[in-house]
């Protein structure tokens, strides 16, 4: 018997082990497997941000993917997992400024300086990260691990971008509104906003009391920039007043107000009129483009009133809407004040106000425009396309309806943002830049354009375009590489479901119109990860569980079993130490269920089957049918169904009745029952270790290597447990 076996089992002593020797055996990489796995499957892990150490959701990922890459590996897949690691631009910038207590003030004349600080502090995260990856078991192939801000992914994001420039679906915008965070002092996606909901006071008023239409307004400092007031064509209190202009003295600024009939403007909503500001709300400046309105800017990027705002000049938000209340008060055009619910937009990543105001030289991605080279789709027809044609299936089916109509509102991507740490634009401008609207002063172009003056643009992408990019630029893409040509598109993306917007889409929304088709068959979603009081986790609330401690504690293999088992997909799910210790108890259990079985079963031949009395044959077959049952959940996603069921029959059924039945028959029964028995729990623990192997794979490869089987490999590569991928008997 093997000596190991006599110990308890220890993760400590055997799970950094076990790693190096997968590592050095070259089965994570499909170009080394044995000569049976043929047919491709393919993912990438959604690269981390190196923003820190990896958290629950990510243990969660990781586990997940690993269990369907060891799965389909088993199966005998030429399986691919690419790793990588995400800049994560503006969240990297942000965290590295808060924990070095810096300012970027302080590096005005020495951007590079400033970048490969933050690049240093990216990268050491990026090594921690990794070595947590590793921790955790995950069979990724690090030969072809990528950065979403290396020189591979750099050259692929160029070629994304003059490829979409030539085919004019990224375009600068004339001062389009932007949504502008106030203390990041960048733009921001609608994607990267967070609405907090507070309570605030509705003023209803009249700009001057000769004028004929009441307005209501959370923000009533805005309103020295409204050039109209819109009303609803069918409206019969207002219609009278449709085409009028109303010469206005409001807070000591001149206005000149239209009133305008739009059809979206809601009659019962309010009093029925609304005030158009078109250079602070995306929903005015689509309104004023429809009316030929002019757009007067009277917030700055500071967060101030500025000069187009008079006496307020200078002001901050709240003073300045201090001074209109009471303006209001004193000229007796208060007409109503009362306390509402709002949704107050803040940005994700700084935790700043959100002003949406005009900013020049902004590039975005046009999603409404035809494309010639697609048959004349939009962006918005091909992602929604993709799904709705059946090409690409998401995981809950819930999410679809939920991604298709996210598409039917999805507006143009704002991608410039006001980061230095990121892959900067491709664009080079005459210096010193025109102060007006004109856009023929820049070229886009790989390299500086010849001549003198010409400055490339400070200003960065969005990092979820370098990340749109990474099902095919971690392939090889631009260039068509055996990889791409192979594994490309990707069998599954597994990702939680609140970045579905963020990344998924883009990932669609690249695939779809660079390589004109999709990025990946399946989507499945998982959920976020909350503690067992339903909150979610988080350092803020004091219940953060650090996996990396939870690993020294428990064991790698306990914790993926704790992520797994009560997590299906597209629901969030619970936590807590009690459960890993659990599963801890269950890596034991199959330790000495192990040490029982190979200590009981020395002399016989497996390969050699031998002739079972009824009891035994029945457990055989019941055993293979939940075997079967578990295979089907597997290639269905359900794969907490099948952990718990491997779980339950190991312990339950298994460990407590099958192994105690055989004591009797091998210590006392004929020649007969006891060849039967041995034979019996020796095939069940074998096809036992080869089912729990992609979710507990450090105890199953160490009691793996134990098995006295003839031509055995390591258990990474061995055949799945059912009869289907039978090699042994």
């Amino acid at each position: 018997m093997n000596e190991k076996l006599l110990k308890p089992y220890n993760p400590k002593e055997t799970e950094a082990r076990i790693y190096k020797q997968w590592e050095e055996s070259g089965y994570f990489n499909p170009d080394k497997l044995p000569e049976r796995h043929k047919e491709a499957f393919s993912m990438v892990l959604p690269p981390p941000n190196v923003t820190g150490i990896l958290h629950m959701g990510s243990a969660l990922m990781l586990a997940v993917q690993d269990i369907i890459i060891r799965f389909e590996r088993m199966r005998g897949k030429k399986t691919l997992w690419i790793p990588g690691t995400d800049h994560a631009s503006i969240a990297t910038e942000t965290r590295f400024i808060k924990e070095k207590k810096i300012s970027k003030r302080d590096f005005t004349e020495k951007r590079d300086e400033f970048v490969e600080l933050v690049n240093d502090y990216a990268l050491s995260n990026q090594k921690v990260i990794i070595e947590q990856m590793r921790t955790m078991g995950a069979s990724l192939d690090w030969s072809r691990a990528a950065y979403t801000l290396d020189n591979e992914r750099k050259t692929a994001v160029t070629e994304a971008f003059i490829k979409m420039y030539e085919s004019e679906l990224i375009y600068m915008g004339k001062g389009k509104i932007v949504n502008w965070d106030v203390k990041g002092q960048t733009v921001v996606s609608d994607d990267e906003i967070e609405y907090e909901s507070v309570k605030t006071p509705l003023y209803t008023f009249r700009y001057s009391k000769d004028f004929p239409l009441p307005i209501s307004s959370t923000r009533p400092e805005t309103k020295v920039g409204d050039t109209a007031v819109a009303v609803h064509p069918d409206d019969e209190r207002y219609r009278q007043f449709i085409g009028k202009t109303f010469k206005i003295n409001f807070v000591d600024t001149e206005l000149n107000i239209k009133i305008i009939a739009d059809p979206s403007v809601e009659p019962d909503f309010g009093t029925g009129a609304l005030g158009v500001t078109p250079a602070h709300s995306k929903i005015d400046e689509d309104i004023a483009s429809r009316h030929n309105l002019e757009s007067v800017q009277i917030i700055d990027e500071l967060g101030r009133m500025n000069e187009k705002a008079g006496s307020l000049k200078g002001k901050k938000i709240l003073e300045a809407r201090e001074i209109v209340v009471q303006y209001l008060k004193d000229n007796s055009l208060l007409e109503k004040e009362e306390v509402v619910d709002q949704n107050k937009p803040k940005a994700q990543r700084s935790g700043g106000i959100i002003e949406e105001l005009p900013k020049r030289h902004q590039f975005f991605v046009n999603v409404n425009k035809p494309i010639k080279e697609r048959g004349g789709k939009t962006l918005k027809e091909l992602m929604r396309e993709s799904v709705t044609s059946g090409k690409i299936k998401i995981l809950p089916e819930r999410f679809e309806k939920i991604y298709l109509n996210w598409i039917d509102n999805l507006r143009d991507w704002s991608i410039s943002r006001q980061i230095w740490y990121g892959h900067q634009l491709p664009v080079w401008y005459k210096y010193p830049a025109p102060t007006d609207d004109s856009t023929d002063f820049f070229k886009v172009s790989k390299i500086k354009p010849e001549g003198s003056g010409w400055k490339q643009f400070e200003d960065t992408l969005d990092t979820w375009f370098s990340s749109g990019l990474w099902s095919f630029s971690t392939l090889g893409w631009p260039e068509k590489t055996e990889d791409f040509k192979n594994y490309h598109p990707t069998n599954v993306l597994e990702t939680a479901y609140d970045i579905l917007f963020f990344w998924v889409a883009r990932m669609i929304l690249m695939s779809q119109f660079l390589i004109g088709d999709v990025p990946f068959r399946t989507v499945y979603l998982h959920g976020l990860v909350r503690d067992e009081k339903n909150r979610k986790i988080s350092k803020s609330l004091g219940n953060n569980i650090d996996p990396a401690e939870m690993i020294k504690q428990f064991g790698a293999d306990a914790m993926r079993m704790a992520m797994v088992i009560g997590t299906s997909p597209g629901n969030d799910s619970k936590i807590s130490t009690d459960k890993f210790k659990a599963y801890k108890h269950f890596a034991n259990k199959i330790w000495n269920v192990s040490r029982f079985v190979l200590t009981n079963s020395e002399e016989i031949d497996y390969s050699n089957k031998v002739t079972l009395s009824t009891e035994d044959r029945e457990y055989v077959e019941e055993f293979e049918k939940i075997i079967d049952d578990i295979t089907d959940d597997m290639d269905n996603f359900k794969f907490y169904m099948a952990a718990e069921k491997l779980y339950h029959y190991f312990w339950h059924s298994f460990a407590d009745i099958i192994i105690e039945k055989s004591k009797e028959k091998i210590w006392n029964g004929t020649a007969e029952e006891k060849a039967s028995a041995q034979w019996t729990i020796f095939h069940i623990l074998e096809r036992s270790l080869r089912a729990l192997h992609p979710f507990m794979p450090f105890v199953t490869e160490e009691i793996w290597s134990m098995v006295p089987i003839k031509n055995k490999k390591m258990i990474i590569v061995e055949s799945w447990a059912n009869k289907k991928y039978d090699h042994k008997i």
